[in-house]
């Protein structure tokens, strides 16, 4: 797959961050295509069908060979509650029932979700397996795995077949405030793996708006990325734009996935990632965030 090294995640188009419009959720996808992003990433996971439910909605109006997609097994959520099902028959039927609601007859990208979640092992021996299985099919063209616990993904790319995980999905591990991804690529290169980033936010740390309130990250994170963003408009800058510039400035990780449900905010990222980073702003915003740099958390 030759993507564009900015990609649009649709988990926004569940709801998970804010409320949405379903018509300007679809307007949103339908830019993103039209502006050259090429890769959209969704899950069953998000918004509890919602995110899929909608994109396939918008996907109806898109030629099919003008995008890849990308979607999840492993994370489902139901009347409110989340819950996890790596089991071989779960993933199989959840490719299908997917491709049902995104209107599509295959899938270019599936990945175990969220695997710190799982038995790594029942993902080794049974999940991914599957997953091969219906990838020589052809029902899925690649198969791929995400995770927010990094070393986690050492352990199963080492434990399974080579060629069998194509892919990792990272979030928050290649932003301004955590680059701890770096320290994998060599890893990743060596064993033919491409590398999507996700979150050039932080999930809302490095934005104006701030964090939502359910946001994870320790107090003394939140608190320093408050102190960054405040920081860049002050020197009239935009700290969403030195995020979106810095996630997509290493060509060693493939593309970086962002998530709007505003054409708008689709535009102005695109823009943004074509203009040169501001490496000044950059180191003092560094600086700022130096303290609390590589600070993580647990998934939820």
């Amino acid at each position: 797959m030759k993507v564009f090294p900015l990609s649009f995640g649709a988990s926004s188009l569940g709801g998970v961050f804010h409320s949405l419009k379903e018509n300007e959720g679809i307007e949103a996808v339908h830019t993103a295509v039209e502006k050259g992003i090429n890769f959209i990433d969704v899950s069953p996971y998000y918004g509890h069908l919602k995110a899929e439910i909608i994109l396939g909605k918008a996907l109806k109006n898109i030629t099919r060979n003008s995008y890849y997609l990308s979607t999840k097994v492993g994370r489902y959520g139901k009347d409110g509650n989340n819950y996890w099902d790596y089991s071989a028959g779960r993933a199989v039927e959840s490719v299908y029932e997917s491709m049902e609601r995104l209107n599509v007859d295959y899938i270019d990208l599936i990945n175990v979700h969220d695997i710190e979640f799982a038995d790594l092992d029942l993902v080794c021996n049974e999940t991914l397996p599957a997953l091969v299985e219906l990838r020589d099919k052809g029902i899925v063209k690649h198969v791929g795995i995400t995770n927010l616990t990094l070393r986690h993904f050492v352990y199963v790319i080492e434990h399974v077949p080579p060629g069998t995980v194509e892919t990792v999905l990272s979030f928050c591990h290649f932003t301004l405030n955590d680059d701890s991804l770096v320290d994998y690529l060599d890893f990743f290169e060596q064993h033919g793996i491409g590398v999507i980033n996700a979150s050039p936010f932080s999930m809302g740390l490095l934005t104006e708006r701030g964090a939502p309130d359910w946001h994870p990250a320790p107090e003394p994170l939140k608190t320093l990325c408050k102190k960054a963003a405040d920081f860049c408009r002050s020197k009239g800058k935009s700290i969403e734009k030195l995020a979106v510039q810095y996630s997509v400035s290493n060509p060693r990780i493939v593309t970086t996935l962002f998530s709007t449900t505003r054409a708008s905010s689709v535009i102005n990222n695109i823009e943004w990632a074509n203009e040169p980073l501001d490496e000044e702003l950059l180191e003092d915003v560094r600086r700022i965030l130096k303290p609390r740099f590589r600070d993580t958390w647990l998934n939820s």
